[in-house]
């Protein structure tokens, strides 16, 4: 019996030094370097929703580093920002990449990544139809970004039947161009009549903007308003924006992510960004491990939940059905 298990161990042996261990076995204990490139800021709660959806997947098994673009406030500097990715990346040399969002997707992976190394390469937070940037490639793939907006005119339309008009607003920037196609594409099908689009660059617009709207529409769609100068220079944060928008137009509101329901919008369905950092961080956990990216096609937020601001309710004196709160995650406006 000995020599029979002895022979055994033998032949597994021979394997073993012919083949070569599988990459799995030979990497055991070492954790994989990750780079990940953020649009915005690294404060800016979108960024750290993607970034808690990431580590919640590969926190404890790679070493990650955050690379923050800025873009939100500095569109300006982004290409500065972009050069200084790349330096990262060549100094890092990781064994795999996240790039969120739409402006390090035109700044840094399309002019430093793309066609031009083969580390694998995926996306998250992209608005914009993937072959803007020339994806899907043999090394890029990701998770689209796309805005429940039909969605949540309808269930505002629950709460107040009244609402047939809806303006948007978003700050100037290219995201906005990206988000208007989805509109422009989809509006026909909304149940609510699109009546304009705005889009300020400054705090002093953003006002005009609203109190314009308010007198064209019953309901606004926001997204996106960090960033625009305030009336003393600064950039506003999402909340500082949304509330003053919000102020001006003094009518309901919807909005698609949480936050910004939570800053004051009446409803919205939402999807997160803990979803994108999820979805992304487990496409390049498969890549990494050997899976070709051009087995990883690309895909898109699905996990949508209706949100109600009770806060909101109140203020616009609704009692709403029960039906349409059902299965709603009801919260309050955020101070």
């Amino acid at each position: 019996m000995n020599l029979k298990a002895n022979f055994y161990r033998l032949i597994v042996l021979a394997v073993f030094l012919t083949y070569g261990l599988s990459p799995a076995m030979a990497e055991e204990g070492k954790k994989f370097k990750v780079l990940v490139v953020m649009s915005y800021e690294e404060n800016f709660q979108w960024c750290k929703d993607i970034k808690e959806g990431i580590d919640s997947v590969m926190g404890k098994t790679c070493e990650i580093r955050y690379f923050y673009m800025d873009t939100k406030n500095n569109i300006a500097g982004g290409e500065q920002k972009a050069k200084e990715a790349y330096a990262l990346y060549q100094e890092f040399t990781p064994d795999g990449i996240i790039v969120s969002d739409d402006d390090a997707q035109a700044m840094f992976v399309v002019p430093y990544l793309k066609d031009k190394v083969k580390t694998p390469v995926i996306f998250n937070g992209v608005n914009a139809q993937p072959d803007k940037y020339g994806y899907p490639t043999s090394n890029i793939s990701g998770v689209l970004e796309r805005l429940y907006i039909s969605e949540s005119i309808a269930l505002a339309q629950q709460l107040m039947p009244s609402l047939k008009t809806v303006g948007y607003m978003i700050k100037d920037s290219p995201v906005a161009k990206i988000v208007f196609k989805q509109i422009e594409s989809e509006s026909s099908g909304y149940s609510a009549k699109s009546v304009a689009f705005k889009t300020p660059k400054t705090q002093k617009e953003a006002v005009t903007m609203a109190e314009e709207l308010s007198r064209q529409c019953d309901l606004l769609f926001y997204i996106a308003l960090a960033g625009m100068p305030g009336d003393d220079g600064k950039p506003l944060t999402e909340k500082e924006a949304v509330k003053i928008v919000l102020k001006s137009f003094g009518k309901p509101a919807i909005a698609v992510i949480e936050y910004d329901v939570k800053y004051g919008a009446l409803c919205g369905l939402r999807y997160t960004g803990n979803e994108q950092g999820e979805v992304s961080a487990n496409m390049l956990l498969k890549a990494m491990n050997g899976t070709p990216v051009s087995q990883l096609p690309i895909t898109k937020n699905h996990q949508g939940k209706r949100m109600i601001n009770v806060t909101a309710l109140k203020a616009l004196g609704i009692t709403p059905k029960p039906a349409a709160i059902k299965g709603a995650e009801l919260i309050k406006t955020e101070e």
